[in-house]
């Protein structure tokens, strides 16, 4: 099971994909993957963000990120209190508080493998991680 990372989610948002990136999508049933609050929360700093520059394409991008609330439902992890332990934990040790690590914490907590493209983000969590625009796990 998988924990998709944001950064494929925008990816899987184009209308011109990765030819990989699509070949491991179809792949996967919907039901084993997942995604994390923290992202929810990313997705959301950049539509703010967008309101100044370009109304338009912040609208877009709302309208996005309803499809992918519809789309996971149930499927979207919080940051509970195991994963909060878990990234104090992770920031201790590695020395960096980033999102990514908040999403690694939540991956470690529920034994899930984190689909990114930003492999050095979580390589040093030591979380389990599939970049599907290699397709290889690490």
């Amino acid at each position: 099971m998988f924990l998709v990372d944001t950064d494929v989610l925008s990816a899987l948002a184009k209308r011109r994909r990765h030819a990989n990136l699509e070949a491991w999508i179809e792949r996967q049933r919907a039901f084993d993957l997942f995604v994390s609050v923290i992202s929810i929360g990313e997705i959301e700093r950049g539509i703010a963000l967008q309101q100044n520059k370009d109304r338009n394409f912040a609208s877009l991008l709302a309208k996005w990120l309803d499809q992918v609330l519809n789309a996971y439902g149930d499927r979207i992890l919080p940051f509970d209190l195991a994963s909060a332990r878990r990234w104090g934990q992770l920031n201790a040790t590695l020395g960096h508080h980033g999102a990514d690590l908040q999403i690694a914490a939540t991956a470690l907590e529920h034994g899930l493998t984190v689909v990114t493209h930003n492999i050095s983000h979580f390589e040093p969590a030591g979380v389990p991680i599939v970049d599907p625009f290699r397709s290889r796990k690490r």
